[in-house]
Parts: C-alpha cells; structure tokens; sequence
C-alpha cells in the first residue's frame, strides 16, 4: 500500500512539472499577427488573417495541441511513459509530436496514407513515428486501437477540441483577434471565416463573440467530401461520406462531436479548385506561401465580401492563415500533382481574380 501511495506521488510530481513545462510553452509565445490582405479602400470592406503559421511548430493546431496536452494531463490521463496517439490529418500531429518530446513520452501519429511528406518529416524529426492508413475513414478507429494495444492514450482531438480551450478568454484565439482588432476602422468584424476539421476553432470564437455579445457571425467554409456541410443543410449529423477530405486540415467523413452546428450563422461549400486557386493567388498577393486551408478560408470570404459589397455594406471580414505553403510543394504547389488529381484551377482562377478587380463574385 505505501508502494502504491509512493508510485501515485512520484506520479503526481512528473504531472506538475509536465503542467509546468506546456504552460511555459505558452507565457514564452508572443501572440501571432494579424496581417491585412490588401482590398481597394473604397470598397468599405477590410479583410484580415491571422497568421498562426508563426506557432513554434508552424499552424494554428500548436494552440489545439498545447490545450488537449494541458486538459489530458489535469485529468489525469497522461502519466509518466504515457505513449500518446493521435488520429490526424498532419498538423495536429506535428504540434502534439512537439509537445510528447518536450515531456519525453513516446507519440504515434496515426494519418491518412496521402499526408504530405514534409509533415511526415516534421513528425518524425520531433522523434515520432508515423503511422500511415489506407482510409481516411478509419484513421480515428485505427488511432484508439492502437492506443489501447500500446496501453497508451488516445488524445481524440476530433472529441476533446472544443472542451479543452477556454472559449471565454484566457488569451484564447478569439480573445487575441478581438484585441488586434481594436484600433482598426472596423474593430468589430462583421463576420469572421473559419473551416472545420474537429470543429473546435469555431466552436471557441463562436462561443466567445456570443459571450462578448458582439454582432460578429460565423461563417464556417467546407471542403469537398465533407461532411460537415451536408450535414448542416439537411440537418442529418448522421450524414457519413466515406471519403477523406483532399484540403489537408480540415473536412472530415463524418461530423465530428467538437463541431457545434448551433454557433454557425452560415456554411459555405468550396470545391477544392476553388481552394488551391485561392491559395496560389492569395500567396502572390502576401508575397509568401500559405496552405490549401487558408485558400479554402479566402475563398469563403472573397464570396462573403461581394455580397457585402452588393448589399452597399462596409464592415470588416476575419480569417485564419492557418499554415505555411512550405509543407505543400510536392503536392498543392505540385502542377504535376494538380494534373494527377484531375483538377483544373483555370476557372477559379478566373473567378478569384475577377472578384479583386471589380469586386463581384461570379
């Protein structure tokens, strides 16, 4: 018995310092900037991105892994030689890799089989291995398997996302946009643009703006063969599409527990043309490389803005640069790649820039 009493103090010693040692990660992090994205003036209309590309793993899922390894630790699921698992489609896992080393515990990220080689590098490079899944649709299920034969712990971002940040403030990303915003023409945002992969991210702005009573809506952008959107139309949560998403980061097969449909004031559809046409132009445009999902982002609030413009409304759009275009040049970057997929961005080109000179969406 004081064996045991012994091992769970020893045990409760390495958790503190654990604590200690991801909240640090988090007081040493200077906020991520909110850049603008150049639109004419007389429009009325400003557009933002906030750039979580500069996290110290590279995307805005570094504040998702920092929050699920605090929440899984305080509840007492992370121990001493803990082996950690997650069901990821890249940069989720890249940034829960960063944090296993930083605590010294074994981390298997279980991805689809066609996640860009450059995150399997990044994963690998922090000491972890990758496990790669034929389908998409059985990632989760193979995660939790092999978490339970491990005797390790399944962190279920898809589950856990939208409980383990404080949506009221705590410097969460919302907290940080509203604040960046403050001394702008426009400090309110009239809408703010995110995409779904666990849903978590709108889940916490979404809460906070009705918590902060703003007038700020939500407008949540889908990729193709997800079933995010679907689902919201018909209202079925039950909608399954059996396909993983081509957009890296988010869409999912089926809805997954941390979306919360009841926050979203609109949902966009955006065909994947749409999202790697908007990426390649919106990368010109900032002068630096920028993710499919952030493509998909600009593409939801280009078509947003028109109609802002049609209805004669000034006002100011948020979304988030999620991650850098440096982890995408064998794929989305990739002509050949493009052509392998059978897609042909010519017509979403057209449409994207024809909406930055006149300020029309066709």
């Amino acid at each position: 018995m004081e064996q045991a009493d012994r091992c769970r103090e020893d045990d409760r010693e390495w958790v503190t310092e654990a604590i200690a040692k991801v909240s640090a990660d988090a007081n040493r992090s200077a906020d991520t900037h909110l850049l603008p994205f150049p639109l004419p003036h007389s429009w009325g209309i400003d557009l933002y991105l906030k750039d979580e590309s500069v996290h110290p793993t590279g995307s805005l899922k570094h504040r998702l892994a920092r929050s699920l390894f605090l929440h899984a630790l305080c509840n007492g699921w992370i121990r001493p030689n803990t082996t950690i698992v997650e069901a990821s489609s890249g940069s989720t896992a890249v940034s829960e890799a960063y944090f296993a080393r930083m605590l010294g515990l074994p981390f298997i990220a279980v991805m689809p089989a066609s996640t860009s080689k450059e995150k399997c590098e990044l994963i690998e490079f922090s000491g972890a291995e990758c496990h790669l899944v034929e389908d998409p649709a059985q990632v989760v299920n193979e995660a939790r398997a092999l978490a339970a034969s491990r005797g390790g712990h399944f962190m279920d971002q898809f589950t856990f996302a939208e409980r383990a940040t404080d949506w009221r403030g705590n410097n969460n990303i919302a907290e940080s946009i509203f604040q960046q915003m403050s001394q702008e023409r426009h400090p309110i945002p009239a809408w703010v643009v995110i995409g779904a992969g666990t849903g978590g991210t709108s889940a916490t702005i979404g809460r906070y703006v009705r918590y902060q009573r703003h007038c700020t809506k939500i407008c949540v952008v889908d990729p193709e063969n997800s079933a995010f959107y679907p689902a919201y139309v018909s209202g079925d949560w039950n909608v399954v599409t059996g396909k993983g998403s081509r957009i890296e980061g988010i869409g999912r097969p089926k809805v997954e527990a941390s979306f919360l449909p009841s926050i979203v004031d609109k949902m966009v559809l955006v065909p994947d043309e749409g999202s790697l046409a908007a990426m390649r132009i919106g990368s010109g445009v900032l002068g630096r490389r920028i993710g499919g999902s952030t493509g998909t982002n600009l593409w939801g609030a280009f078509g947003l803005i028109a109609q802002m413009l049609e209805r004669g409304e000034t006002g100011s759009v948020v979304t988030l640069l999620c991650d850098g275009g440096e982890r995408y040049a064998n794929t989305y970057y990739n002509d050949a790649w493009i052509l392998e997929q059978g897609l042909d961005l010519g017509h979403a080109y057209s449409t994207v820039q024809h909406f930055l000179h006149t300020g029309q969406w066709r």
